[in-house]
């Protein structure tokens, strides 16, 4: 759910953002960006501009929001979408999923202002808000029609939606990269970027498709009297699936969270051998919230992780950051948490055991 919250879209502050000038456009397109995985967006060249699409989580088929990326803002773009000069110089990032992205490229400098700075895990970023060189910015989206979003636009400043929360796949996720290097002119590093994680995380797991034996997991924690569990069509269940789990809802084919009682959990997954993503900080802490997770198989065999090992003080949290670009990782530390005889040695990066 916290996943939700804070990936709705990032809001690109710029220098200026121009209004179609004299200089007409050649509108022959050249080539488009490969994409392996991503739905969300697409990227077509023309000679004198890029067109970023963004297509709707919500309406299939349809166009969410599109972008053309000029070098001259002389350059005349059709009508249709928000033109946008690049290479961006200064940036307010409403996400911390995209601090990651911007990492990776060698472009967090451009971040000059975020949302809920309490919430960032990134090092850099922390630092700048110290030094007084990053302002704290509200806003919130969490739908296709945002009011919010709309008054910037209505102010001028152009909005760009990230939808990458959207994707069913870890690894379609960490895909945006792209999208996002495009407003840096650095769609080539990007694509070398991504291709190596796209190696590491199938080379990862293959090591788990020959499994036999595929332990049994549950997922989540009681929230306010309610259990959230990914559907087999969510990118968690995806990565259960791609890990040599076996996970209850894996085929179930519901978007997004399946919200449960606590009697239906305890129905499907008391014999569970492993609890994933328990967000306590000890067992006994789990058992003080609510004595029925004590009814739990691997609350007494003792067979429980958080993912909240990069957890800070302000509980900034390292996994909704680095994570979404880096499901190779992620990966890693749920096939060494279920089959540890495949990487052995391995340290785990984001989750981490309850004692």
């Amino acid at each position: 759910m916290r996943n939700i919250l804070y990936s709705i879209f990032i809001l690109f502050i710029l220098a200026s953002c121009t209004g179609n000038t004299a200089k007409a456009p050649n509108q022959q397109s050249s080539d488009s960006l490969e994409l392996k995985y991503a739905q969300g967006f697409s990227i077509q060249y023309f000679a004198d501009y890029k067109e970023v699409v963004v297509y709707s989580p919500w309406v299939k088929g349809t166009v969410y929001a599109k972008y053309y990326l000029v070098k001259d803002k002389n350059v005349k773009t059709p009508a249709d979408g928000t033109k946008v000069q690049v290479p961006l110089n200064t940036l307010a990032a409403t996400s911390v999923t995209h601090f990651e992205f911007l990492s990776l490229i060698n472009e967090l400098q451009t971040v000059n202002a975020v949302c809920s700075p309490n919430i960032i895990y990134n090092a850099e970023i922390n630092k700048r808000l110290k030094e007084g060189k990053i302002n704290a910015v509200m806003m919130s989206g969490y739908n296709q029609n945002d009011p919010y979003a709309q008054r910037v636009a209505q102010a001028g400043v152009p909005v760009i939606f990230n939808n990458e929360w959207m994707e069913t796949s870890l690894l379609a996720r960490a895909e945006w990269i792209k999208f996002v290097a495009a407003f840096y002119d650095k769609e080539k590093q990007a694509d070398s970027i991504f291709a190596d994680v796209d190696k590491r995380y199938n080379d990862i797991k293959v090591k788990a498709a020959g499994v036999k034996n595929k332990p049994r997991i549950m997922v989540g924690s009681n929230f306010r009297g309610t259990w959230y569990m990914p559907s087999g069509r969510n990118f968690m269940g995806n990565l259960f699936a791609d890990a040599g789990a076996y996970y209850f809802y894996a085929n179930d084919t519901t978007a997004g969270s399946l919200p449960l009682n606590v009697e239906t959990v305890l129905k499907n997954f008391s014999e569970t051998d492993i609890w994933l993503s328990c967000n306590f900080k000890t067992i006994n802490e789990l058992l003080k919230s609510d004595s029925k997770h004590g009814l739990f198989k691997p609350v007494k065999l003792q067979q429980v992780y958080s993912f909240n090992k990069r957890l800070l003080p302000s509980t900034a949290n390292d996994f909704w950051e680095s994570a979404v670009a880096r499901p190779d990782l992620l990966l890693s530390d749920v096939i060494a948490i279920l089959h540890p005889d495949l990487l052995p040695g391995y340290e785990l990066v984001y989750a981490e055991k309850l004692k």
